[in-house]
């Protein structure tokens, strides 16, 4: 004597069309979405420093870009609210706090949020410095004394690099902002 309940006809049709769905959907695919080296335009401050964005994701509020850096050149001391992950492409640098642990070519960083630091280049390097950062949250930067002088944040970072592109004409269509 079989003591098993009955199952709804309509809950045994759902579990079967659930069961014939493919593992890898066949449809509803996103294209990748890429970004060329010379896709887009580097952010110059006027002081030898230039951000070159590439992607922003305002729903995370991750910021992706590269930083490009003179020799002794030194960014002002700033600790992050999320996490930042980086890649040296060229030159070097390192943080004023830990100048043993300097970054060179094929380097990795990661930077827990909370971390405080000032980066630095080498006065004697030769050539620029090129670093790959994703960072997550907001880049508070501070002055001497430790007073909030800034903050950056994935908004602030794309409404400034818009802004830049704009005033000086320059194409940046090619940047991915998706969120928001």
């Amino acid at each position: 004597m079989d003591d098993a309940p009955a199952i709804d006809p309509r809950l045994a049709a759902f579990a079967q069309a659930r069961m014939g769905r493919p593992i890898v959907p066949a449809d509803g695919l996103l294209p990748t979405l890429h970004v060329g080296d010379d896709d887009l335009p580097w952010m110059e401050a006027g002081d030898g420093s230039a951000l070159q964005l590439l992607h922003v994701d305002l729903s995370q509020g991750l910021w992706i870009s590269k930083t490009r850096l003179p020799p002794g050149y030194r960014v002002a001391t700033h600790y992050h609210t999320g996490i930042v992950f980086a890649v040296t492409l060229e030159g070097a640098w390192y943080y004023l706090e830990s100048p043993d642990e300097v970054s060179r070519p094929g380097s990795y960083l990661f930077e827990p949020a909370g971390s405080r630091h000032t980066l630095c280049t080498p006065p004697d390097m030769e050539g620029r410095m090129v670093t790959w950062f994703a960072i997550y949250g907001a880049n508070i930067n501070l002055d001497a004394e430790g007073q909030i002088t800034s903050v950056l944040d994935a908004r602030a970072v794309l409404d400034l690099y818009r802004g830049y592109c704009e005033a000086l004409g320059l194409d940046c269509s090619k940047l991915i902002v998706v969120g928001g």
